[in-house]
């Protein structure tokens, strides 16, 4: 991307931010919190293997993370899925006298902002060719051909990966609308958030990475949790997705289309960057866990994944406990 066109996407940063935004000289802001991951398992049989798997976040190029405390009824295993390289933690016992398991994973992670777009001293990467091709395949839910692609009939691409990643959020911003008030939401099936036009973040950014892949565009799925801006403490509600499309120059760019879409005066903004307001957890779709579960695939994993006698537990078993304080 040329020098010329980050200066006018900085300027539109600023606008779009009414002058508090990202500039090309502005430092990247950070977070430091303690994150607080627990669960409890309900009306659970006295006999019959459970096995519980917890997504672990991990530290990368935008969140360090320290794991310090961990509360289970088990020994515990440490795994790592190889397809994405997502961490598992993992435990297992007979049957609960009592009908109920708890469990807490305690962090304290220090996140910093994602300046995709306006960031001079990214570090130069690529992708192997097993990367490139497992982020251009399709997923069970996100197809690469077919429905989607009809989207993107009547437009005429130029430019370079960049110019044609804009062009992308811009359809999908204009295409689906952030809507939770009826049934059906948030399990990011391209087909059917291309006939319903609402949805939630897995929605908005399942359709992203159709679309990126059907151009001949690596994209990924990220997927944990949102923060309020606000400083302070509180209880956490539930997940955050947004997905990144990968370019030979800038690397993996994010974008965050249905925050763009809550928040439109941010539009510019969640297009190459993202707020330090989150924590990535895992990356990726259609994921075995290890040890291998029973059941299918993983639509994506963010949650605790439990089995009872070789059976997903139902959700409504599990009550979950997500919260925050900021440590500074």
């Amino acid at each position: 991307m040329s020098q010329g066109y980050r200066v006018v996407v900085a300027a539109l940063l600023l606008i779009a931010t009414g002058g508090a935004g990202v500039s090309v000289a502005d430092e990247a802001k950070s977070r430091a919190f303690h994150l607080n991951y627990g669960a409890t398992l309900k009306r659970l049989p006295k006999h019959g293997k459970i096995r519980v798997w917890l997504p672990v976040p991990q530290t990368n190029e935008y969140q360090h993370v320290e794991r310090f405390g961990t509360t289970v009824p088990a020994e515990t295993r440490l795994t790592t899925e190889p397809k994405y390289g997502n961490k598992i933690l993992y435990f297992e016992q007979d049957g609960s006298d009592s009908g109920a398991i708890d469990f807490q994973a305690a962090y304290r992670i220090t996140r910093h902002e994602v300046r995709g777009v306006s960031g001079t001293d990214r570090p130069r990467i690529s992708l192997t060719e097993a990367e490139r091709s497992r982020f251009l395949a399709p997923n069970v839910r996100v197809p690469v051909d077919g429905k989607p692609v009809e989207l993107l009939s009547e437009i005429a691409f130029g430019g370079d990966t960049f110019a044609v990643g804009r062009v992308l959020y811009d359809r999908v911003d204009q295409h689906v609308r952030y809507d939770k008030s009826k049934p059906g939401y948030g399990n990011g099936d391209v087909l059917w958030v291309c006939d319903s036009r609402f949805g939630n973040c897995t929605d908005f950014h399942s359709l992203f990475i159709s679309l990126a892949r059907s151009k001949g565009i690596p994209a990924r799925f990220e997927i944990g949790f949102p923060l309020p801006r606000e400083r302070g403490e509180g209880s956490i509600s539930g997940y955050h997705c947004w997905a990144s499309f990968f370019t030979n120059d800038q690397g993996w760019v994010p974008v965050d289309i249905s925050e763009a879409d809550k928040h439109p005066e941010m539009k510019d903004y969640y297009f190459g960057n993202l707020t330090e307001n989150r924590v990535t957890f895992t990356t990726g779709r259609d994921i075995d866990l290890v040890p291998q579960q029973a059941g299918a695939p993983l639509n994506y994993f963010v949650y605790p994944y439990v089995e009872v006698a070789g059976k997903p537990l139902p959700q409504d078993q599990i009550r979950l406990a997500f919260s925050y304080d900021d440590a500074e």
